[in-house]
């Protein structure tokens, strides 16, 4: 039976939502959130970096979510979900694949982080720690994430898709991305990106995954 540790507010979402999509049989387990936001240590007797997902199937345990959707794929999916293999558009999902957590999340990440900086620095130095992410997020997260959503926006332009006239296995990776940047930055009528959350959003398989996952916060 594959289980999936998935912490609540997570990236794990989205292979409760690569699962249902395959019809396959699996089982979650659920973590919270510290108080701090960070995982909560028992998931480190699942796998030593203590981060989700995590998958457990048999004797594999495989973290990472790139990883995971393509362990699920090669193993269980019998190429659905993919495009012709070594055609342009299975490269173009490759790069989705990695692009979603190499190069988009790292700056989401980094708007998330530093917008927290200022709240929990002491209150005599927070107006200095408010100008000063402020600043950093003027001059370098902002154009950045402009960029990025210039290039989602194109990207979706000929299908609504990101790689070919399908859903594919890259649409699930930069699912996260999006409702991401969504929910934290907004898209400034780029409207590629808000009609892409909407289609995945009306799946039955998008619905059936957050019933088992539970809630779901993205901010």
């Amino acid at each position: 039976m594959i289980t999936i540790h998935h912490l609540e507010n997570s990236r794990s979402q989205r292979i409760l939502w690569l699962l249902e999509e395959l019809g396959l049989r699996y089982e979650v387990k659920s973590y919270k959130r510290l108080p701090s936001l960070a995982a909560p240590p028992e998931l480190k007797q699942v796998h030593p970096l203590g981060k989700s997902p995590v998958l457990t199937d048999g004797g594999l345990t495989l973290a990472e979510t790139g990883a995971i959707v393509t362990y699920l794929a090669e193993t269980y999916g019998a190429g659905q979900l993919q495009p012709e293999r070594g055609s342009p558009d299975w490269w173009r999902m490759q790069h989705f694949l990695h692009h979603a957590e190499g190069s988009a999340m790292p700056p989401l990440f980094m708007k998330l982080v530093f917008a927290r900086i200022p709240a929990q620095a002491p209150l005599v130095v927070r107006p200095v720690a408010k100008a000063l992410m402020r600043g950093v997020d003027q001059h370098l997260l902002a154009p950045r994430l402009a960029d990025l959503f210039d290039y989602w926006d194109a990207a979706l332009v000929d299908t609504g898709w990101f790689a070919g006239p399908n859903m594919t296995l890259a649409d699930i990776m930069m699912s996260f991305p999006l409702e991401a940047a969504g929910s934290r930055v907004g898209f400034e009528g780029r409207r590629n990106l808000p009609a892409f959350l909407e289609r995945i959003h009306a799946r039955p398989a998008y619905g059936a995954a957050l019933a088992r996952g539970g809630p779901y916060a993205y901010a």
